[in-house]
């Protein structure tokens, strides 16, 4: 496995893979890597016959009071955890190298990104498109691999696929959870031991709400009042929000009939965690 910081290192490994023959996956990722990250890159292991990573934080994706400088980066743990998953390649550009000085080129979206996180986080998904299709114009993978934790990032990266004609398939992988339930974040490592057991709150609400969902509930609006009700039981926990969308669409549904997303996003104590499930 190799490490690298340029675009044209990139470039050249990967258009020597394409001319053996060789089919290539993409797992980008913001680094710190864990248990979520590498089901991802197992699944691309298996799906490809090279693997890139990519690690590298992305600025433009951070609002100016976000937690971009104290985002965890650890270089030396996440090689390792990718050499034992089997990846080939690790893309770890810095940001000049990916946004030169007259960087002025983005993609905007005018659907599915108003909504969810895209309310309290108004340029994040033109930083995530942006730096996505960046990303696959670099390494030309055959398949990407993104986790279902994110699920508004997999159904706008999907979108923009879709309208944009890139030729890659998108391959959506499960959450990964703690033993406890928590899903695995990066920022988990910001919670305290209190805040720890206090973010236990968010998969417990999300379970009692698919318990209800399974059990027959139709109106969208007693889901999210059960799930909110649940949340603010535990004083550390603030909603930023709790929300039932169209699967497809990202758009508020009234009755659950079509495939749904339940999403909500909290802080516990100042970490903003974010969690999810899909009915089909």
């Amino acid at each position: 496995m190799k490490i690298v910081e340029t675009v044209r290192e990139v470039r050249e490994q990967v258009r020597a893979w394409h001319q053996e023959g060789l089919s290539v996956g993409l797992v980008p990722t913001m680094g710190y890597l864990h248990e979520g990250h590498k089901s991802l890159i197992d699944r691309a292991v298996a799906e490809n016959d090279r693997v890139v990573v990519s690690v590298f934080v992305n600025p433009m994706q951070f609002g100016p009071t976000e937690d971009l400088e104290s985002y965890p980066r650890d270089l030396e743990r996440d090689g390792a955890l990718c050499q034992k998953a089997g990846a080939s390649l690790i893309f770890h550009p810095q940001p000049e190298e990916m946004y030169p000085e007259d960087f002025s080129s983005y993609i905007d979206m005018n659907t599915l990104t108003g909504g969810l996180c895209g309310k309290s986080r108004p340029i994040h998904f033109r930083g995530v498109c942006t730096v996505v299709a960046k990303l696959f114009h670099i390494a030309e993978p055959d398949r990407a691999y993104f986790g279902q934790k994110d699920a508004q990032q997999l159904a706008v990266i999907r979108h923009m696929v879709n309208d944009l004609s890139f030729g890659i398939e998108i391959v959506g992988c499960p959450i990964v959870r703690e033993e406890d339930g928590l899903a695995k974040s990066s920022r988990n490592t910001y919670l305290s031991q209190d805040e720890r057991k206090a973010a236990l709150i968010l998969s417990h609400a999300l379970k009692k709400g698919r318990e209800s969902v399974e059990n027959g509930e139709k109106s969208a609006k007693a889901l999210v009042e059960l799930i909110r009700k649940e949340i603010q039981a535990e004083p550390l926990a603030r909603i930023d929000y709790v929300e039932v969308v169209d699967w497809n669409t990202l758009e508020p549904v009234e009755e659950i009939q079509k495939p749904i997303l339940v999403a909500i996003a909290a802080y516990i104590g100042k970490t903003r965690l974010i969690d999810n499930f899909i009915y089909e």
